[in-house]
């Protein structure tokens, strides 16, 4: 399978239109335009009866003690581990495309409901769920696409894995409120295929 993208090159930056937050003028970040971004697969292996979706980011902190505070940074050397942005599952199998904002635009405090997407398709819970769970304001259950929103005083660039597993059975036995790690489960034993990019993306502009 293969994976192109309008919006995401592999291996570069991604723009701030496709971020949960970008570098601010007034301070170190302010939400950003949050739309979900073009991807197109071909290549499709025989047998497909669906697609599933994801996107991670493998380097969010282990611990946020330091996360976004003034006059601390997260250093580079501390452990990293798994953040999803998007759960996708039951594309249908003639689906080879999703445009710019099918999915998703702008930042929904206290997320998403229903997010937008193709007819059948079924979004899970994104980690903003528990990221968000001690803000007062944006604390709720976040579905579909959120952009990348690293923490702006971390030391290290964080990666944004896009990809596309093409999959063996129409559906996938998952619970009412799936999130990415179960979804990630229910799929490993389907998977024909997979295709994907990596952006990447920081709001420290000390990292490049």
């Amino acid at each position: 399978m293969k994976l192109n993208s309008n919006d995401i090159q592999d291996g570069r930056p991604i723009d701030p239109r496709f971020a949960f937050g970008r570098l601010s003028d007034d301070a170190p970040m302010e939400l950003s335009d949050n739309v979900s971004p073009h991807l197109a697969w071909d290549d499709v292996p025989e047998g497909t009866r669906s697609f599933a979706i994801l996107c991670v980011d493998p380097d969010v902190p282990s611990m946020a003690d330091d996360v976004n505070r003034e006059g601390r940074t997260v250093p580079a050397t501390l452990k990293r581990v798994d953040f999803y942005h998007w759960v996708m599952i039951d594309l249908p199998a003639d689906r080879r495309e999703l445009e710019t904002g099918e999915c998703g635009r702008g930042v929904t405090p206290g997320g998403k409901r229903q997010p937008p997407g193709p007819a059948g398709t079924r979004q899970g819970l994104n980690d903003y769920t528990s990221f968000m769970a001690g803000d007062e304001r944006m604390a709720g259950q976040y579905y579909g696409y959120d952009g990348p929103c690293p923490p702006w005083n971390d030391e290290l660039l964080h990666h944004y894995r896009f990809v596309v597993y093409a999959l063996d059975v129409d559906r996938l036995e998952v619970s009412p409120d799936f999130d990415g790690r179960e979804a990630a489960e229910a799929l490993r034993d389907h998977i024909l295929a997979e295709a994907s990019l990596t952006g990447t993306y920081t709001l420290n502009p000390e990292v490049g």
